[in-house]
C-alpha cells in the first residue's frame, strides 16, 4: 500500500500539462514568447482573412481587420490557456502588449518601411482625385472604357496615365467612382487595350461607375531617400545636424549656470524674503510654453515688440529677432533660458539641501570666505547630483521640437536650403516639416529617412553620454 506524503501535490491523472511556468527569466521569456505567438497569430489570421474578403468584395470597410482580430484572438487565447493553465496570470498583460505593440512597434515598423518607398502626399496609395475621367462599363461590367483624351501630356497613352510597370498593365490597379465620387473602390487589373482596362472581376451591380483614375502606388525605391539626403548633406543634414548639437550643448550649459546661480543664492537662509524670489522665479516653469513662447514671439516682433521699442528708446537700431538666421538663433537660447532655468534652479536647491550645514561651519572656522567655500564645497558635491541632470537635459533638447516650432517654425530660410531645412531647424524639426510641408506637399518617405538617420545620430550620443556618466561601469559591478 503506498501512502502519499501530506505536502505532494497530487497530479491529475492523465495531465501533461504543466501547472506552474519554470522559475526565474526563464518562465518570464516563455510566458511572452507565447503571448507574443498568439498576438501574431491573432494579427497574421486577421490580416490574410480580410484581405482575402477585400479582394472578393472590393466595398469592405478598411476596419475589417479589426472585426477578424479581435474574435480570433479571444479563441487563440482560449486554446492557450488549455495548453498553458499558468497562462492565466500572464494574460493581463495582453492588454500592454496590443498597445505597446499599436503604438510603439507598428510606427517603427512602419517608419522602416517607408523610409525605402516614394511614399508621399502625391504618392499616397490612394487615387489621384486630380485626373478622374468620365468612364464607360461594359456588358458583362468587366471592361472600363476611358472617354475623350487622357489627362496628361499630349499622346499620354493609357499605360502611361495608369503609372504601369509593365505596357500590359496586368497586376496594376483602377480606381473606380460613383456618381457621388464619395466612395472610391480599387480593382485589379488584367490587360489595357487601346483606352479600354478589363478587370480581373466585375463589378457589381450595384455600384454604378461613371469615374476612373490611376492609383498613386507607394513603390519601392531602395536607398534613393538616403543618397538625395546624403546629397545634400553639406546644406542641409550637417548644418541642421551641428545647430542640433550647439542648441542642445549651448542650452544646457546656459540654463545649469543661470540656475546654479540663482539656486546658491536662494538656498542662502539669511537672505529675506527668499520664498517670494523662489515663487516668482519658478513662474516660468509653471506657466504652459504654448503660452509663453507666444508671448515671447509677440515681444520679439521687429516692428511692433516691446523689447525693440525699448532699443529704440536707447536710441539703438530694431534688432530682427526672429527675421535674421543669427538672430533668430540667439532668441531661441534666449526663450529656451527662460523656460529651462527655473528647473535647473530648483534641481540645485534639492541637491544643496542632501549638503550637511557641518561641513560649511568647519570651513567658517578654518577662515574660509564664501565664495572658497562655494569652490570647496558646494561644487565638487552638486557634480554627481548634475551630472545625470545635465546629461538629460541634452538629450531632451536634441529633440525639442516645441521651442522651434512654437517660435520659429523653424525659419528663417536660407538660401540654397530646401524650404524644409531653415535656419533655426533642428533634425526633429526638419523631418517634421518635411513629412508634413516639404514645399508646400507631404514627403513621408524622405521624412522617415531622416528620422532614421535621427536615430542613428541620437544612439551614438546617448552612447557618449552613457559612457561619460560611468553607466557601463556601474551595470559591470
Amino acid at each position: 500500500m503506498t501512502v502519499s506524503r501530506p505536502n505532494e501535490p497530487v497530479a491529475r491523472r492523465g495531465s501533461t500539462r504543466q501547472a506552474a511556468p519554470p522559475d526565474g527569466a526563464q518562465g518570464v521569456l516563455i510566458a511572452v514568447a507565447v503571448l507574443a505567438v498568439v498576438l501574431g497569430g491573432a494579427a497574421l489570421i486577421a490580416w490574410l482573412v480580410s484581405g482575402a474578403v477585400a479582394g472578393l468584395l472590393p466595398t469592405a470597410p478598411p476596419f475589417l481587420i479589426l472585426m477578424v482580430f479581435v474574435p480570433v484572438l479571444i479563441v487563440l487565447m482560449l486554446g492557450a490557456l488549455r495548453l498553458f493553465p499558468w497562462l492565466q496570470n500572464w494574460y493581463y498583460l495582453v492588454p500592454a502588449l496590443v498597445f505597446l505593440l499599436a503604438f510603439t512597434a507598428l510606427p517603427i515598423v512602419l517608419t522602416v518601411r517607408y523610409a525605402f518607398t516614394n511614399y508621399s502626399g502625391q504618392n499616397s496609395g490612394a487615387g489621384d482625385t486630380a485626373l478622374k475621367t468620365n468612364v464607360t462599363l461594359s456588358g458583362d461590367r468587366r471592361t472600363i472604357t476611358f472617354k475623350g483624351t487622357l489627362p496628361g501630356d499630349e499622346g499620354t497613352t493609357l499605360p502611361q496615365f495608369l503609372n504601369c510597370a509593365q505596357p500590359s498593365c496586368a497586376g496594376e490597379t483602377v480606381v473606380l467612382y460613383d456618381e457621388q465620387g464619395a466612395v472610391p473602390v480599387s480593382y485589379p487589373v488584367a490587360s489595357v487595350s487601346g483606352q479600354s482596362v478589363t478587370l480581373l472581376s466585375a463589378v457589381p451591380a450595384s455600384f454604378v461607375v461613371t469615374d476612373a483614375t490611376r492609383l498613386n502606388r507607394i513603390r519601392n525605391v531602395g536607398l534613393a531617400n538616403f543618397r538625395q539626403i546624403f546629397a545634400r548633406a553639406s546644406i542641409e543634414l550637417i548644418p541642421v545636424f551641428l545647430w542640433t548639437v550647439t542648441f542642445a550643448f549651448l542650452t544646457v550649459v546656459i540654463n545649469a549656470v543661470a540656475g546654479l546661480i540663482l539656486g546658491i543664492l536662494l538656498y542662502n537662509p539669511r537672505l529675506k524674503g527668499r520664498n517670494v524670489y523662489r515663487t516668482l522665479l519658478f513662474l516660468p516653469w509653471a506657466i504652459p510654453a504654448v503660452i509663453t513662447v507666444q508671448m515671447w514671439v509677440a515681444l520679439f516682433n521687429q516692428q511692433f515688440g516691446v523689447v525693440n521699442k525699448a532699443l529704440g528708446l536707447l536710441g539703438l537700431a530694431a534688432v530682427p529677432w526672429l527675421g535674421d538666421p543669427l538672430w533668430a538663433k540667439v532668441s531661441v537660447l534666449v526663450v529656451n533660458l527662460w523656460l529651462g532655468f527655473p528647473y535647473m534652479m530648483t534641481a540645485t536647491i534639492s541637491a544643496l539641501s542632501t549638503i550637511s550645514e557641518d561641513l560649511y561651519e568647519a570651513a567658517s572656522i578654518d577662515g574660509a570666505s564664501r565664495w572658497q567655500q562655494i569652490q570647496a564645497i558646494t561644487l565638487p558635491l552638486l557634480r554627481n547630483s548634475f551630472t545625470p541632470i545635465l546629461l538629460s537635459g541634452f538629450a531632451f533638447n536634441f529633440n525639442n521640437f516645441g521651442i522651434i516650432y512654437l517660435l520659429t517654425q523653424g525659419g528663417p530660410p536660407v538660401a540654397g536650403r530646401t524650404s524644409a531645412a531653415g535656419a533655426t531647424d533642428i533634425l526633429l524639426s526638419w523631418g517634421y516639416n518635411t513629412a508634413f510641408g516639404a514645399s508646400g506637399g507631404q514627403n513621408y518617405s524622405l521624412a522617415s529617412a531622416i528620422a532614421l538617420i535621427i536615430f542613428v545620430l541620437t544612439l551614438g550620443i546617448s552612447l557618449v553620454n552613457f559612457k561619460v556618466a560611468g553607466v557601463f561601469e556601474e551595470a559591470r559591478r
